[in-house]
């Protein structure tokens, strides 16, 4: 009994749910027709919209502070990559950390 019960179940929701998911479907694509529309007729009677810019937050000191770091050492870099003063092997990320552990030291 439970199994011919459950076996129904299963079969109606196999018939159901694709009848579901076509109207969904076309709902969606029905949706995003009208949206299109609406879009290009707003865009021809306005010139320009404004959007509301969000405003950033300031930096703290300690990203200040690194910023101002990395620029110093991005300097230090291309200076002695240019004099050719770069070890073998070394790359920026390795330079940029024992230039900026350095700096630290020094509190600049």
């Amino acid at each position: 009994m439970f199994r011919l019960l459950g076996s129904a179940l299963v079969a109606g929701a196999l018939l159901i749910i694709p009848l579901g998911m076509s109207t969904h479907f076309s709902d969606q694509a029905l949706a995003e027709a009208t949206q299109k529309a609406d879009q290009g007729e707003k865009a021809k009677t306005t010139k320009s919209t404004k959007s509301t810019k969000k405003k950033k937050r300031e930096l703290t000191e300690g990203q200040k502070s690194a910023r101002q770091r990395q620029r110093q050492c991005g300097q230090e870099w291309r200076e002695a990559k240019k004099a050719g003063k770069v070890q073998k092997g070394m790359t920026w990320p390795k330079y940029w950390s024992a230039c900026n552990s350095r700096l630290k030291g020094k509190g600049a």
